[in-house]
């Protein structure tokens, strides 16, 4: 019998599969390719640059009748080869997560229900709520404390910083704005540049964000902080924020957490932690001693697409005291009235916490992929890329032609091809040369830095497939290209 509340539909809407058939076709085709694909993530180049042929068939005028599916299948599919490369195991540039095939079955999820996760009542919110109360747990915040998933790490800080300015100035900078306050943040030399734009963006500007000095393990000076909070309120500043970093970008380095987090009470300011992807070596039981501290942030970023591989983008921000965060950001026009009912309730909103009105459901790839695997297998991951990491330094050290130039302290490597009778620009020259050749030649994907004035090959080792040979490959082809460079 047929429910009259519940009619039987004909055909689908405008944009629906005209051959359901043909559409199941198309889905099972990119899904093999897509399949193999991660199968032999391992295998091959690491990075290949798109041909010029396919870049220019790029070019075109935008679209006014549609493909059919079996074309628009292939143009899909020729796309598959030509990524970053951050999936090779030989991926060693920037702080890329190799992602996990499992992120498939959310994602497609996720696209089946194409839901809105700014707010009402229904079960991405949930979703997202638990995920945040693991997050929650693994950095022992209490209860009353607060978070968001956001995109990455450097939205995470835009909500964290802005919600420090309005506690340091009563909340009133939401409709006044800065006015004449001489808010003063700190960072260490070595911090990522999102802090600073995050200081640009919320009205302060990079001038009121002081870098401060790092001592020779590449961690913030804590006296030269100290005294350049005394300075700040003797010329008659408002010292309101201090960073932390737990995993430098350049070297790996992890600030003096407990040092700050005393230093901060002492002096009254907000303590943020940016923890982009050192925060999740807390998974790591020989790890998360190094954190100590972090438990006592007043906000923490980090981003689960780095290392715990979620594929991109998925990151979070925790805020301490939820009250504050909140009263940051809420603000209810009348067709999203808080206490609502039926698909209305489900009071607080994520919008409540963030600037996203419209939201992603990022929290279900988050929630599925700790359920398929756990916090202590990718704690494993995490321990084993810093024990390679330690392999490769001594592999450097011990090696005549290579010379170390920071200290290995978590999972990056900074070091260079040394020749004894060249100046340090025809080093510098050779060393970014011999990135170049390894990357073009699909070998190996390292980057570069600069440690005290010396341009640095840098690995970084965030991939749950590396393994050690993988960073033998890269030293012999650098061996190799650096004598016939000589």
């Amino acid at each position: 019998m047929r429910d009259p509340t519940h009619p039987t539909r004909g055909p689908g809407g405008d944009l629906d599969p005209e051959d359901w058939g043909v559409f199941e076709s198309a889905i099972e085709t990119v899904l093999r390719a897509s399949l193999e694909k991660m199968r032999t993530a391992s295998e091959g180049r690491v990075w290949t640059p798109p041909p010029d042929g396919l870049k220019q068939r790029l070019v075109e005028p935008v679209p006014q009748a549609g493909l059919p599916m079996d074309a628009l299948t292939q143009r899909l599919l020729e796309l598959l080869p030509y990524g970053v490369g951050n999936t090779h195991p030989r991926f060693f540039g920037w702080v890329h997560g190799a992602g996990a095939p499992g992120n498939l079955l959310p994602e497609i999820v996720a696209a089946a229900m194409n839901a809105n996760c700014g707010g009402r009542d229904h079960i991405a919110i949930y979703i997202e709520r638990q995920v945040i109360e693991w997050c929650k747990s693994l950095f022992a915040f209490p209860d009353n404390s607060s978070g968001l998933i956001v995109s990455g790490t450097s939205i995470a800080t835009i909500i964290a910083a802005k919600t420090a300015r309005d506690a340091a100035l009563s909340f009133a900078s939401r409709a006044q704005g800065v006015g004449q306050a001489k808010l003063t943040g700190y960072v260490s030399a070595e911090a990522h540049s999102c802090l600073a734009r995050a200081f640009d963006m919320i009205g302060l500007g990079t001038d009121a964000l002081r870098t401060i000095p790092v001592t020779a393990a590449f961690e913030i000076d804590l006296q030269a902080l100290t005294e350049q909070v005394r300075r700040d309120r003797d010329n008659g500043c408002t010292p309101f924020f201090v960073a932390g970093t737990a995993g430098t970008v350049n070297s790996g380095a992890i600030d003096d957490l407990v040092g700050l987090a005393a230093l901060a009470k002492a002096e009254n300011l907000w303590f943020h932690v940016d923890g982009a992807f050192g925060a999740s070596a807390i998974t790591s039981p020989d790890l998360a001693p190094r954190l100590r501290g972090i438990q006592r942030a007043d906000s923490i970023a980090f981003d689960f697409h780095k290392w715990m591989h979620v594929n991109y983008a998925a990151g979070c921000v925790l805020i301490r005291d939820g009250g504050l965060h909140r009263n940051a950001f809420a603000n209810r026009p009348d067709y999203l009235a808080a206490n609502g009912e039926a698909l209305a309730g489900g009071d607080p909103w994520p919008v409540d916490f963030g600037p996203d009105l419209s939201r992603g459901f990022n929290a279900l790839k988050v929630w599925a992929h700790l359920l398929e695997h756990g916090t202590d297998k990718i704690g494993q991951s995490i321990a084993k890329n810093c024990q390679q990491a330690t392999y490769l330094g001594e592999r450097i050290a011990a090696h005549p032609d290579f010379e170390l130039l920071a200290p290995v302290s978590l999972n990056v490597c900074c070091f260079r091809y040394h020749l004894a009778d060249a100046s340090d620009a025809e080093i510098d020259a050779l060393n970014a040369k011999l990135v170049a050749r390894v990357q073009m030649d699909g070998i190996a994907a390292p980057s570069t830095t600069r440690i005290k004035g010396h341009l640095a090959i840098r690995v970084n080792i965030t991939n749950h497939r590396t393994r050690r040979e993988d960073l033998d490959i890269l030293l012999t082809a650098l061996e190799g290209y650096g004598a016939g460079s000589a």
